[in-house]
Parts: C-alpha cells; structure tokens; sequence
C-alpha cells in the first residue's frame, strides 16, 4: 500500500512539472511583459523541442494518478477496512490537478490577454509618403507568446503604425513612418525588449 502512495504521489507531481515545462518557453515572455522587464521573452525557448515529449509525459502521469484512483480497492488480507485516500489521491485534488495542467498546457494559445496593444493607445500623424513596410527575420521565436512579445516591442516603439509576425516563419511584418524611426532601431528593439536575435532585415518598399 505504501508503495501504491509514493508512485501516485509521485505521478501527480511528474504531472505537474511536465505540464508546467512544457509551456516554459511561453512564460518569460509573459513575466517580462508583466514586470516591464526587457531581455527575458527568449532564455526558454530552447525548450520548445521538448513540448511534445512532456505534454505525452504530463498526460501519462495524470492518468496514472488517475488509474490508481478509480480502480478497485481490496481489503488486506486481515480483513481490516480499506484505508482512506491519502489528499492526494481525491477525487476533488486530482480533478484540480487535471485542470491546472490542461491551463498550462495550453497557456501558449491564451497568453495573449497579458501583452498590451500599444497601438491602439497612440495616434499617429503621418504623410503617406513617409510610410513603409520592413520584414524583419527573428531568430527564437516558438510560440503564440513568442509573437505577442515582438509585436509588443515593434508597436511600442515610436512612428510604428502596425506589425505583426509569426513564429512559424519566424518573421515580423512592421509598417512605419520612416521620418520618425528606422528598421535599424526596430531591429534594436526586438532584440532589447525580447532577448530573440535579429538575423535580417529589409525594407519591402
């Protein structure tokens, strides 16, 4: 029975770190939106490989937990009384547990209610003339967060109309106002306010 305990226990908690370490790469992002810290968005994003591995394992551990829940209980061989579940092996704490992984895991397709959108808080006066689009090649990006933080940098920065970017091409698509910023000082603040490396940059107009 003793070893039963320490293996669900155990289940549930690979369970919570595996579902927690598999959106890691989207946290700092996030953190350093919140915390107005720049630098930060890209120092996890070498564990984007792994996702898979540790959802696979998350939900593996979960079910386990789960498995030693629901299945039938005997009674010692004395007769005596079922024991009573341990806290963690409640129905009401695993059912918690299955739904905080579930948010963690899922946390890279929400995260961004956290960014602001700079651009809706400005007005900018420009001449058509001075308008120009740029592309910009980001190199760190692997995530829905990821994105959420390079446009933040890119419409924060003054003269920036729109942007946008993707990190499946791990490009950013920027329109601005050449007469008040240029692409160079862009490229600079990608790299400042995210931590992701700047690999090119050109002007499409």
């Amino acid at each position: 029975m003793e070893t039963k305990d320490k293996n669900s226990k155990g289940a549930v908690a690979t369970g919570i770190i595996a579902a927690i370490a598999a959106s890691s790469c989207c946290i700092p992002p996030v953190i350093a939106a919140i915390a107005g810290v720049g630098g930060a968005a890209g120092s996890l994003s070498w564990m984007e490989p792994f996702r898979p591995y540790l959802i696979g394992l998350a939900v593996v551990a979960i079910g386990y937990a789960w498995y030693n829940h629901l299945k039938p209980k005997k009674a010692d061989d004395c007769g005596c009384d079922i024991e009573k579940p341990k806290w963690y092996q409640t129905r009401g704490f695993l059912i918690g547990i299955t739904l905080f992984a579930a948010i963690a895991i899922t946390f890279p397709y929400y995260s961004g209610i956290f960014f602001s959108d700079n651009s809706a808080n400005k007005t900018i006066i420009v001449k058509e003339s001075d308008v120009v689009e740029a592309s910009i090649s980001i190199e760190g990006m692997t995530c829905a967060s990821c994105e959420h933080s390079v446009n933040s940098a890119l419409t924060g920065s003054k003269g920036v109309l729109e942007a946008s970017s993707s990190y499946a091409t791990g490009k950013a698509s920027v329109k601005f106002d050449k007469t008040k910023v240029s692409i160079d000082e862009l490229a600079d603040a990608v790299e400042k306010e995210t931590g992701y490396k700047v690999t090119d940059k050109k002007i499409n107009n």
